[in-house]
């Protein structure tokens, strides 16, 4: 690996090992497959990239020699290019996945929330409408996580994703309960004094 190739691993984000990660699972795939995937897997965990992240990830990917792609042949009506894992590209990966110190503090950035906070601007009724929304569109996502569970179910390759899977599971049981949590904080709000001062044109509940 030269100089170049070496540095352009070391900048390599958590996307790019995502990609390849995709890659390290038998078989070869083309990059809508893998955003397909992406979207029935890593999604409930982590975040799914967008297709156009998915190709520039899988030219960079190349360049390095992580993964190797074929052209498909006149038979196909439409030609496509195939993916796959190199083992100088499995090889990294391992040594990422194994790198502990590399995975960071999980990051939380929950739009509803965000919008309670900034509560005193809205009308209690639309609040707690959206955490109803919430709600629904979270058991939503729940049951297309059990989906996912029951398609790797029994698949060996897919022992370790079925983990994730199943943490994620337990993330959207919790979500759920936090958010049933969050409506009784609402209904709970009418008689305090904070919501008084707020219906009165009071100041922000924070100091400074």
């Amino acid at each position: 690996m030269t100089n170049s190739q070496e540095a352009k691993k070391q900048e390599l984000p958590p996307t790019a090992w995502a990609v390849l990660g995709l890659l390290s699972f038998p078989g070869e795939r083309t990059g809508y497959e893998l955003k397909k995937w992406a979207d029935s897997s890593l999604r409930f965990f982590y975040w799914s990239p967008a297709i156009s992240q998915i190709y520039a990830e899988l030219r960079r990917l190349e360049e390095l020699g992580y993964a190797a792609s074929v052209r498909s042949g006149p038979e196909e009506a439409r030609a496509k290019r195939r993916y796959a894992i190199t083992d100088a590209g499995r090889g990294a990966l391992a040594g990422w996945a194994a790198d502990t110190t590399e995975a960071g503090p999980p990051v939380l950035k929950h739009g509803l929330l965000l919008r309670i906070w900034l509560g005193h601007l809205a009308e209690p009724e639309r609040l707690r409408a959206m955490v109803e929304e919430h709600l629904e569109r979270t058991r939503g996502e729940l049951a297309s996580v059990r989906e996912a569970m029951e398609h790797a179910s029994g698949v060996p390759e897919w022992t370790f994703p079925t983990l994730a899977l199943r943490w994620s599971e337990r993330q959207h049981l919790a979500e759920l309960e936090l958010a049933e949590a969050l409506l009784t904080d609402l209904d709970g709000l009418a008689d305090t004094p904070q919501e008084q001062g707020r219906q009165a044109g009071g100041d922000a509940p924070t100091p400074g």
